[in-house]
């Protein structure tokens, strides 16, 4: 299967989200919040300066979890600036 590329709100979308989870992370070790996510420290790097703005669901998820965060929220700041009917 052959992923189509990003559309650019979906990019902006990621960096959202990456911000968000950034700002909920706030004074917490990056290496012990992605353990807790299962994830590697460089994947939440990723995440969080936007350079990964579609993590797996499981990724957001674990990172949710680790955070306390509801995962709704995160759904809205995601949904904020994406046009869904544009969305393939």
């Amino acid at each position: 299967m052959v992923r189509l590329p990003l559309t650019p709100d979906q990019v902006e979308s990621g960096a959202r989200v990456g911000k968000m989870l950034r700002d909920a992370r706030a004074g917490r070790d990056l290496v012990e919040t992605a353990r807790a996510a299962g994830i590697s420290p460089e994947t939440l790097r990723k995440i969080e300066s936007g350079r990964l703005p579609t993590p797996a669901f499981g990724t957001v998820v674990g990172l949710c979890d680790a955070l306390d965060l509801p995962i709704h929220e995160v759904a809205e700041v995601w949904r904020s600036g994406t046009n869904l009917r544009n969305v393939s």
